[in-house]
């Protein structure tokens, strides 16, 4: 099956598999946010914190793999009365321009090195000076909590790449280490996750 394929086939039923209430941490950082600012949530699924954030105004856009998962997107924005934009387009390709995004989020896309790295660059080019990235993704120490989150350690950020890839950017928070996700029947307990957001500067 292939990722695609598999992601389809997750969000198939009429549940919403990590539920509809948006990421603990980002609803933290969205106020970070003006109104009116130009949003990109990568990874997107079912359209919980993308739907979120429209509702608080902002202009929102939805990307992700999976049709049926931006379809079920589309329809939660429907029931809450938001506008959202949604593009089906695997993040190994998928280009977001440059300096077109007031912020770009990044909640839980587990990605291989192969893809986050050249992903990770594009992003750096597409946010606009004084804009923001919001990630919070897994630790590799997830593994042993068992509480959600893939199989793989590689598909797991860690601060020390993050402060890498993002060098030269004002770190406005940093963390890792546990806390309770309870997002739908999937990510439920205490975790072990990294959370990074940092500002362009130039």
């Amino acid at each position: 099956m292939t990722q695609i394929n598999f992601w389809d086939s997750r969000y198939a039923s009429e549940d919403f598999v990590y539920g509809t209430e948006p990421n603990g941490f980002l609803r933290e950082q969205a106020p970070r946010l003006p109104t009116g600012a130009e949003v990109l949530c990568l990874a997107e699924g079912e359209g919980r914190n993308a739907t979120y954030l429209a509702g608080l105004g902002l202009r929102v856009t939805g990307v992700d793999a999976s049709r049926v998962g931006m379809d079920k997107a589309q329809r939660l924005a429907l029931e809450r009365g938001v506008a959202l934009t949604t593009v089906v387009a695997d993040l190994a390709e998928y280009d977001p321009g440059v300096d077109g995004w007031d912020a770009i989020v990044s909640i839980f896309a587990h990605l291989p090195p192969s893809i986050r790295t050249p992903l990770r660059e594009r992003i750096r080019t597409a946010i606009r000076v004084g804009g923001v990235f919001i990630l919070e993704h897994y630790h590799p120490r997830q593994l042993d909590y068992r509480t959600g989150g893939p199989s793989d350690a590689a598909l797991m950020s860690t601060l020390e790449e993050l402060d890498g890839e993002f060098d030269g950017w004002e770190c406005l928070h940093r963390f890792e280490g546990e806390r309770d996700v309870v997002e739908g029947a999937l990510h439920h307990g205490v975790a072990y996750v990294t959370q990074f957001v940092a500002k362009r500067l130039r």
